[in-house]
């Protein structure tokens, strides 16, 4: 094996949860921890503490209600094969209370094609046995078994979610109805070479409390009508125990034919739909709506709602804000045997509409037929084949009802029957990131007496209290069909996919021994070993990729932080050993000008792939919380990267920021500009020498100034009952007024600011910080901190618009004055600052603690409401396996050579929803000059240098273009300088590296014609 240890550095502090590494095989049963968290909770449950440094990313997406409520779930996953062991790490990763793992199989060849914890040595052995105290590595938390028995019906009821998957029809069946009986949540996933397919089953009355996961929405109220016709009140969704008595605490208003209209600021659309539900706040005059029972709305326009009668109410007067709420939606789940017959479906692809009952009818075919023959059709086996086909018109004709398809797809079973015994890693991954989820959402379900949203009336109450995002009803079929061959008819050999004792045998039954060689040649480019980096590693691994004289090369600056552990379940010791064949370099690079000289054009030409390069495919994945998208760009074929982008962030105007924030958007933005004038950008000179008691006094006085002593002077110049020059109040609508803030030792808040800023002023000296917290109250007690009394003549500006022609009307004068107190060159050059760069995963460095601390308290200042810790990128480990098997499907695409647009697949998911959106790429744009068609993708080749040795001339240039293709060059450019004169160096001054093989130019061009004409760029070679 030729490999270097992972790009990620690892960065533990020695309080930091450490594991013992299980790397070699073992058949225990029981796992021992070797160590204690840093908490001091071994095991998560009813009592424990959530390790947010752990779990922080993962909070974001699922809050603390959800999470706690997922520590009290014993999950049982049945089934160690690939699929398997694949939902077992991502809910380990998750934190649940504990996971069972049961196979009463042994590990086979075809296992290691997507097994990742077994190994050669491991055949023969069982494989959940094998896979436990691997698995148990993963999270101290969650505490893992391996169980080996048949099961029963008294055994399950011992945990609250069972995962089947490499189980019988009839198996599901008698554990499915007996699950649904007893209210046990179930979930059953299997994939089959290129298809999957996934059921979950949560009981007769599931409530689900945030179907989305979005944050609520809010917006600022301008105006509130007087008018309506009596609103009658409708209970809301109770318990059964419950259902027959009324419950005043469960009162909301419904709109039914309501007139009274709220309107909304014209700074931003408010963003809600017919059927939401709001409460209101901060309203005067109409105040009995403040703190209401949630309104159910009718919107009327991008501005405009309507909702309750409001007759009776106060007259409006003026301000207010509405926020969403969610609410409650119950689901009824049907058993599995009722389902059957009676199927949902949840739609993947809509360009493959018909197929999920197609595939409904395929998979009851193959269980048929395995309990036939005791064995799954054989590879690409013809009459292994037609005997599913006709099996599946015996079961197609039994069934009734939505279940019966009008005419069989034969040609699809045929493909299901010659693929079913393959077992492929990105199609588990991506199944088993869509069930990992899935557990995740039942494991949120309430049990007898934890209610508490709702006034708890007796001990029979039952319902999910913290039901997070929508589960899927109730069957899910997938399958990636567009990786076979691209040409139609193309059929394999049984001979070409037959078994091999190869760990590549579960592949090689789906894509025979072609693919597998052109796999094993790859040499791939992958930029981050982050959460994304890490799955895409385990899956080229047991995909085989860069396994004889193939590569990857991994490059990643980042050091591992304890959030990581949550999500990128790589970094453990043993983790690269997964497939001994494979050939992995790391590196410890930024990608970027810095390393141009590593990464250059010979570099990228010898690539297969990359995640980042002009003339390499491209497979760009991101995630976001449960969302995640995959983006595949192909040259010559579809359009590239660069050709669509997102669409920009709302800007938020600088005065908003500055002095009237009214969200706490607002507040964290400016609290990130506050970290990066500060620590990143420091203006001040190093012309001094410091103490830690000087880096406490500067971070107490800033603390006065930005929270005290700037409120005063903004009420100064505009008071509390400030009127506009049209008589209207200064502080309303958008424009909060503020209070200033009283600091206090006894304040956490306040004593968490000085802390982090203290030692992030300190780091910018290269000096030691400190975090004795008695110790710094000890210092700020004898500080003397300066009385501020507002000044007049100061100017404040209220909108951007002024703020631009103030600095438009900035004189020399005042720039001479900057200039006379910068320090001289010779003074100043024996001192350093050193810029931070924000670095949010690292619990330890201060930086979230002084970003959350400001903002609250900016936040604080303006009576608007804090934010938790967690209002940080969220990510998730389900959404990211999910989304880098898509990946890797299109990676097999791509190293199979397919041309074809329609064979790739653009996809976006939201598990939350869930939601599904697959497409294909767009098309690279056609141009044309005269008759010449052209891309993007298409270069003019020059070869600068001459066979003189001597570099082509600018008049030599332009006379080529002339005579070559009839073309006038009008103007020519590299990067942002004009050339006119010398190509290149004498005019750009750039100096130019020997790792330079060649320059891109562009041109500006008229034909024959003398009329403008778009052409591609210039390819111009020096070397």
């Amino acid at each position: 094996m030729s490999s270097s240890p992972l790009s990620k550095k690892r960065r533990l502090s020695g309080t930091e949860t450490k594991t013992e590494s299980h790397c070699s095989s073992s058949n225990s049963v029981k796992t021992e921890l070797s160590h204690t968290p840093a908490n001091g909770m071994a095991k998560n449950g009813n009592d424990a503490e959530i390790d947010e440094g752990l779990y922080s990313r993962q909070l974001y997406v699922l809050g603390h209600d959800a999470m706690k409520r997922m520590q009290n779930s014993n999950v049982l996953i049945s089934g160690m094969r690939g699929l398997g062991v694949e939902i077992a790490k991502n809910v380990i990763l998750g934190g649940v209370k504990s996971v069972t793992v049961h196979d009463q199989g042994v590990a086979e060849w075809r296992d290691l094609s997507s097994q990742f914890y077994l190994r050669e040595a491991d055949l023969g052995s069982n494989r959940a046995e094998v896979s436990h105290p691997r698995l148990a590595e993963l999270n101290s938390y969650v505490p893992v078994t391996a169980y080996t028995g048949s099961l029963y019906n008294d055994y399950l009821t011992q945990f609250e979610v069972v995962v089947l998957t490499n189980s019988s029809l009839e198996e599901q069946r008698q554990l499915g109805d007996y699950c649904h009986s007893k209210g046990i949540m179930l979930v059953i996933a299997d994939t089959r070479g290129l298809f999957g397919q996934l059921f979950c089953d949560f009981g007769d009355d599931m409530l689900v409390f945030d179907t989305n996961g979005e944050q609520p929405l809010s917006a600022m109220i301008s105006m509130i009508t007087k008018a309506g016709p009596s609103a009658r009140p409708a209970r809301l969704p109770v318990c059964r125990a419950q259902r027959n008595k009324r419950c005043d605490e469960c009162l909301f208003f419904s709109p039914q034919d309501a007139a009274a209209v709220v309107t909304c600021l014209d700074e931003a659309r408010h963003g809600f739909e017919s059927g939401d539900y709001v409460t209101f706040t901060e309203v005067l005059g109409m105040t009995e709506l403040n703190g209401c029972q949630p309104v159910e709305i009718k919107v009327l326009g991008p501005y405009t709602f309507s909702i309750c009668d409001t007759t009776d109410f106060s007259d409006y007067v003026r301000g207010g804000i509405v926020s969403q709420v969610k609410m409650p939606k119950k689901i009824s789940f049907k058993s599995l045997s009722t389902s059957m017959a009676e199927p949902e479906m949840l739609i993947t692809d809509f360009a493959k509409y018909e197929r999920p009952g197609q595939l409904h009818v395929g998979y009851q075919a193959i269980h048929a037929y395995e309990k036939k023959h005791s064995r799954l059709p054989k590879p690409w086996c013809r009459a292994d084949a037609d005997e599913v086909v006709a099996l599946a018109k015996e079961v197609n004709a039994s069934l009734t009802g939505s279940a019966k398809v009008e005419k069989l797809d034969e040609a699809l079973i045929k493909k299901l029957a010659f693929l079913v015994a393959g077992d492929l890693a990105p199609v588990n991954a991506f199944i088993g990131g869509l069930a990992a989820q899935e557990v995740m959402k039942a494991s949120h379900k309430t049990q007898k007496g934890h209610c508490t949203r709702f006034r708890r009336h007796s001990d029979d109450f039952l319902c999910a209290c913290t039901g997070k995002f929508m589960p899927i009803k109730q069957w899910l079929y997938f399958d990636a069909l567009e990786c076979l061959a691209e040409e139609e008819g193309v059929l394999l050999s049984e001979e070409e996919c037959a078994p091999r004792n190869s760990r590549y045998d579960g592949q090689i039954a789906v894509f025979g021994t072609k693919l597998q060689d052109q796999l094993a040649k790859q040499r791939y480019f992958l930029v981050g070993a982050g959460a994304i980096g890490c799955e895409l590693m385990k899956n080229f691994a047991m995909m085989g990729l860069a396994s004889k004289e193939g590569e990857v090369i991994v490059t990643d600056m980042d050091t591992i932080e304890k959030s990581n552990l949550n999500r990128q379940f790589l970094f453990r010791p043993c983790d690269v050993t997964m497939n001994p064949s494979f050939n992995i370099t790391g590196h410890q690079n930024r990608v970027g000008p810095d390393t141009e000289r590593v990464y250059d054009d010979d570099f990228f030409e010898s690539l297969d792939g990359v995640t980042n390069a002009l003339d390499n495919p491209l497979l760009e994945s991101g995630t976001l919380g449960t969302k995640g998208n995959v983006q595949v760009v192909i040259p010559f074929l579809t359009e590239s990267y660069s050709s669509s982008q997102d669409p920009p962030e709302k800007s938020i105007p600088i005065c908003t920021l500055k002095n009237f924030p009214n969200a706490i958007e607002h507040t964290l933005q400016w609290a990130r500009d506050e970290f990066e004038g500060l620590f990143k950008q420091p203006s001040e000179n190093a012309m001094q020498y410091l103490t830690w008691a000087d880096c406490v006094t500067w971070a107490r006085n800033h603390w006065q100034c930005q929270y005290s002593n700037n409120i005063r002077q903004l009420l100064h110049n505009f008071p509390p009952e400030q009127l506009t020059s049209s008589g209207a109040p200064f502080w309303s609508g958008p424009k909060r007024c503020p209070h200033p803030l009283d600091f206090s030792i006894d304040n956490e808040l306040h004593m968490d600011y000085v802390m982090s800023g203290a030692n992030l002023y300190a780091q910018t000296y290269g000096m030691a910080g400190s975090k004795d917290r008695a110790a710094l109250a000890k210092i700020l007690q004898e500080l003397d901190v300066p009385v501020f009394t507002p000044r007049s003549g100061v100017k404040i500006h209220v909108s951007d618009q002024e703020l631009q022609s103030a600095h438009a009307s900035v004189d020399d004068s005042r720039l001479a004055e900057l200039k006379t107190l910068l320090p001289n060159f010779d003074s100043s050059s024996k001192f350093k600052l050193a810029a931070i760069d924000f670095e949010k995963d690292d619990d330890t460095n201060f930086h979230m603690d002084f970003i959350v601390a400001a903002s609250n308290l900016r936040a604080e200042n303006y009576d608007i409401p804090p934010a938790d810790r967690h209002k940080i990128i969220p990510a998730i480990a389900t959404t990211t396996a999910s989304v880098v098997g898509l990946v890797c499907l299109e990676l097999i695409k791509i190293v199979q050579g397919h041309k074809k647009l329609e064979s790739f697949k653009n996809g976006f998911m939201n598990l939350a929803l869930p939601f599904f959106a697959f497409s294909e790429p767009v098309a690279a744009p056609s141009h044309k000059y005269y008759e010449i068609d052209w891309s993007l993708w298409d270069r003019f080749e020059v070869k600068g240098m001459q066979a003189n040795g001597e570099e082509m001339t600018l008049r030599q240039f332009l006379d080529h273009f002339k005579n070559e293709h009839q073309l006038e060059i009008t103007m020519l450019s590299q990067g942002v300088s004009m050339l006119m004169t010398e190509i290149v160096t004498k005019v750009s001054k750039k100096k130019l590296g020997k790792h330079v093989k060649a320059l891109v130019f562009e041109l500006c061009c008229n034909d024959l014609k003398d009329e403008d004409v778009e052409v591609p760029y210039v390819r111009y070679t020096i070397r």
